[in-house]
């Protein structure tokens, strides 16, 4: 499942080629660790196969701080699916910092991947960090990714690239949620730039959809209608899959959506790949919940089972 000899630690496999101008002009080597240095960078590679009855881990590559513990089988409507928890052993991600996550979820098989707790994005004087995370389900595979929320810091510059690569017949249910700042601490869009880029392709690579998100306070208002606006949470949910009719699974979204009391809506995806909802909130309580309510939709509708309670400290 995992790619065949590969030099995971040298520059050109962590390293994301044309960072977004808002973020590659504050390149600099930091009078701290430079790019590369041990702890700089982090490298996850995790592969996934049906066998046996059940999903197993087959194949791990992990370099800190990224890491994993060993999966966990609690959902007791799936039994077969693993649940997997990413963990940081440097509480955040600094400046400097080049990471980098693949999952692979193999022919029919079923994973879950979430965080052990939010990423702080610290202040950043220098340079500046990226992640760059590829998802891959195969034919028929069933690949969950729902990470915790991302908390930039002020001063924080930081570049996120996502590619998706869903084959046949597989569903990628996909959660992205970011913060204005440190909320409790009254901070708002204090962060210098926080830059992601979402690209879904089918199993040869044909562009599905693509999702750019630029917020870039210093160059432009990033609280207009069309963005934050005054809250708090951005967050959104990618279903995407063909298993259940895009139109029908957008209506069945928006319902909930709608029911949360929070702003917000959903509709289809392009190509005919699936739905997507977005929500905003004032702060994470009520963002997440409503979260975890459409993740527990598109689970009954796609798979046929719900949301089990996701066990994290």
């Amino acid at each position: 499942m995992l790619a065949g000899p590969v030099n995971r630690l040298a520059a050109g496999h962590y390293t994301i080629d044309s960072v977004p101008a808002d973020v590659a002009r504050h390149a600099d080597v930091p009078d701290t660790l430079p790019v590369g240095s041990p702890g700089k960078v982090g490298v996850l590679e995790l592969a996934f196969e049906r066998r046996g009855g059940r999903t197993e881990l087959t194949g791990h590559f992990q370099k800190a701080p990224l890491q994993i513990m060993r999966p966990h089988y609690y959902d007791p409507a799936r039994p077969d699916l693993p649940y997997v928890m990413v963990m940081s052993t440097g509480g955040g991600v600094l400046q400097g910092d080049r990471h980098r996550l693949d999952v692979a979820c193999g022919a029919g098989a079923s994973v879950h991947v979430t965080t052990q707790a939010a990423t702080k994005l610290y202040r950043m004087e220098q340079d500046y960090a990226t992640q760059l995370v590829t998802l891959t389900a195969g034919p028929d595979g069933y690949l969950e990714y729902l990470p915790d929320p991302v908390i930039p810091f002020a001063g924080s510059r930081f570049y996120q690239r996502t590619l998706v690569s869903a084959g046949p017949g597989a569903t990628v249910i996909l959660g992205e949620t970011v913060l204005a700042g440190r909320l409790a601490r009254g901070e708002r869009h204090a962060y210098t730039a926080y830059c992601t880029d979402l690209d879904v392709r089918d199993a040869g690579g044909r562009l599905l959809f693509a999702d750019p998100l630029r917020l870039v306070p210093e160059r432009a208002p990033v609280t207009g209608p069309a963005m934050f606006g005054e809250h708090g949470v951005l967050s959104t949910l990618y279903v995407i899959t063909s298993a259940v009719p895009a139109d029908e699974l957008a209506g069945a979204l928006h319902e909930v959506a709608a029911g949360s009391g929070l702003p917000g809506g959903a509709s289809t995806l392009p190509n005919g790949a699936g739905a997507w909802v977005r929500l905003l909130g004032p702060e994470s309580p009520p963002v997440l919940a409503a979260l975890e309510r459409l993740w527990d939709l598109a689970r009954r509708a796609v798979i046929g089972q719900p949301a089990p309670d996701r066990r994290k400290p």
